[in-house]
């Protein structure tokens, strides 16, 4: 099938002409360049100490990038978005650190307006939606769209515009990882190699801040007020590495940490070893529990083959991370933390969780047309309760309705076990989805890992539902042709 769209991406120079960042592996160099000027602008600007640039400069440049990379260059465009989301936490606190607290601070939108260039899929791909089979992706857009309305008609804009990124853009994410479902190999292949490296930089970075705890780490925590950051001092913070919390860094790094299985590479062990150690140290027990869900969903799918070498494979891990875990900095705090999960009625967090559903449930069920986006309140900790008294049983019909469709799918169409990173998708996508009980992990980051891996993996079913047909039409077509 013809991909002149992705074709622009692979190195077409010949050893002769191999210029530096080609024999680094940075192609396209153009797309490199670009990316690289905006890190160099940050370095620049932290450097001199105009983190009040920074604030404008970052979010509008990391824009006009993502712009232009989603037009010229669309499997950049995924991994740079991907990135976007990882770092713009920690260039804002740099700059908080130089230029003093800000807050609201504008860097933090800048992952949000990168994932919105994905709109332009959703205009290019709903006429089509029917006939491509992604009304599922939409029914959530309606309910979303449904709750900004009466958001905008109870409160102000300004209150709006942040909860409408945070819940449209994992879901314009998800569509658009789908509507490239007949380029799954080339995508799915940029998603590995993009978690590999996310894995690895955030994982030692992570471990890095737990031991050292950086001066902008440390001023962040304590000006946020974050008590369940932990201390803001050496082997006293809950690890949350380049981003905004220990809740969003778990969910990435159990997305991440579940891929490694299904990738091969010589980063895979230093990815493993700073992964799991820091993964550890977030202290998210819920993001722990998913591991283990979405573990066991990826080993039962997969081929027997396959699931001897991922035995392999974990055998080979623990006897890895089982020596660091034992070290007195590191299992003094990972050990307390893993103890209260068999003491639940003592535990604070627990009994905070439970509460609030008590105090919140009756109040949400009868939400008929929703307090609308910025509604739901600063401490509904839950996304059935987010979803109930944000989007009303209205709106929560669509979204809850295209979410349960599509977990449907992702199960029922899945195509043997052959695909070991397809296997991976639904191991995440169901960890995550049992751990909204919990969490408001469809907004934001988590929810861009959410609706980003249901679009790729109900892509793979898609791909590889087209690629059986097509295998089994060259066959019949083998065979007349040897009859005749």
């Amino acid at each position: 099938m013809k991909q002149p769209e992705l074709m622009d991406e692979r190195s077409l120079t010949t050893p002769k002409n191999r210029s530096f960042m080609a024999m680094l592996g940075l192609q396209p160099e153009t797309a490199w360049i670009a990316i690289l000027g905006l890190v160099f602008l940050t370095a620049i600007c932290i450097v001199i100490k105009a983190g009040t640039i920074l604030r404008i400069a970052f979010p509008a440049g990391a824009t006009a990038i993502g712009v232009w990379l989603y037009l010229k260059y669309p499997l950049m465009y995924v991994s740079y978005t991907w990135w976007i989301w990882f770092t713009a936490p920690f260039v804002r606190r740099l700059a908080d650190w130089q230029a003093g607290w800000q807050d609201p601070n504008p860097i933090l939108l800048a992952p949000f307006l990168v994932t919105f260039i994905s709109f332009l899929t959703l205009y290019r791909h709903l006429p089509k939606a029917n006939r491509e089979g992604s009304i599922a992706f939409i029914l959530p857009l309606i309910g979303i769209i449904y709750a900004l309305l009466i958001g905008l008609i109870q409160r102000s804009p300004t209150a709006v515009v942040v909860p409408f990124l945070n819940w449209i853009t994992p879901v314009l994410l998800g569509l658009h990882l789908f509507a490239h479902w007949r380029d799954y190999p080339s995508y799915s292949k940029t998603l590995r190699t993009t978690f590999l490296w996310g894995v690895l930089v955030t994982g030692v970075y992570g471990v890095y801040q737990y031991i050292v705890a950086p001066e902008w780490d440390t001023s962040w925590l304590i000006n946020t007020e974050l008590i369940t950051g932990g201390k803001p001092e050496p082997y006293g913070m809950r690890v949350f590495s380049t981003m905004n919390s220990a809740g969003p860094f778990s969910i990435v790094m159990m997305a991440g940490l579940l891929l490694l299985f299904s990738t091969f590479s010589p980063l895979q062990f230093p990815a493993t070893m700073g992964g799991y150690l820091s993964f550890l140290l977030t202290l998210v027990r819920s993001a722990w529990l998913g591991w283990g869900i979405g573990l066991l969903t990826l080993a039962t799918s997969l081929k027997p083959k396959l699931q001897m070498r991922l035995m392999l494979t974990i055998v080979v891990m623990v006897l890895c991370i089982l020596p660091l875990t034992t070290m007195e900095q590191f299992s003094e705090s990972i050990n307390s933390r893993f103890e209260t999960l068999t003491d639940l009625q003592n535990d604070q967090s627990f009994n905070d969780r439970s509460g609030n559903y008590e105090e919140n449930l009756n109040k949400a069920l009868t939400e008929w047309l929703g307090k609308g986006l910025g509604g739901s309140g600063e401490h509904i900790d839950s996304a059935v309760l987010d979803t109930l008294f944000s989007l009303g049983w209205l709106g929560t019909v669509f979204y809850a309705g295209g979410l349960l469709l599509l977990l449907i799918k992702l199960f029922l169409d899945s195509e043997g076990g052959s695909d070991s990173f397809a296997s991976a998708t639904r191991g995440i996508c169901l960890s995550i989805f049992v751990m909204l009980i919990f969490s408001s992990l469809m907004l934001g980051l988590s929810g861009a890992v959410f609706w980003g891996f249901l679009g790729i993996g109900t892509a793979a079913n898609r791909y590889n539902q087209y690629q059986k047909q097509i295998h089994k039409l060259q066959k019949h077509n083998l065979s007349v042709s040897q009859m005749s």
